[in-house]
């Protein structure tokens, strides 16, 4: 099994994890869009990783401007994850 097979099955765990981290509404919101931002992070990068493998005949790591764009996407999803479960211990 090829390592771009597995990363797309490991996609259907997420989804399921998004879907019941949603429905159980014990998330924080702000969390919440944290995970759903990084599905739209990996669905930046996929395209990102074609571009560059096309335009640059590189891998997205190394084209800088293109992976630091992704980087900074992911590290903005982080922060929400991080702010959300941080605002949900203090109302504790």
């Amino acid at each position: 099994m090829t390592k771009e097979t597995i990363f797309g099955l490991s996609l259907f765990p997420y989804l399921a994890f998004l879907w019941f981290a949603t429905k159980s509404q014990q998330f924080p919101k702000l969390s919440l869009w944290g995970f759903y931002g990084t599905l739209i992070f990996v669905a930046i990068t996929i395209p990102a990783g074609i571009y560059a493998q096309v335009q640059y005949n590189d891998v997205l790591a190394n084209v800088d401007w293109l992976h630091g764009s992704a980087e900074s996407f992911l590290t903005i999803t982080n922060i929400l994850l991080v702010l959300g479960f941080k605002s949900a211990l203090e109302n504790e």
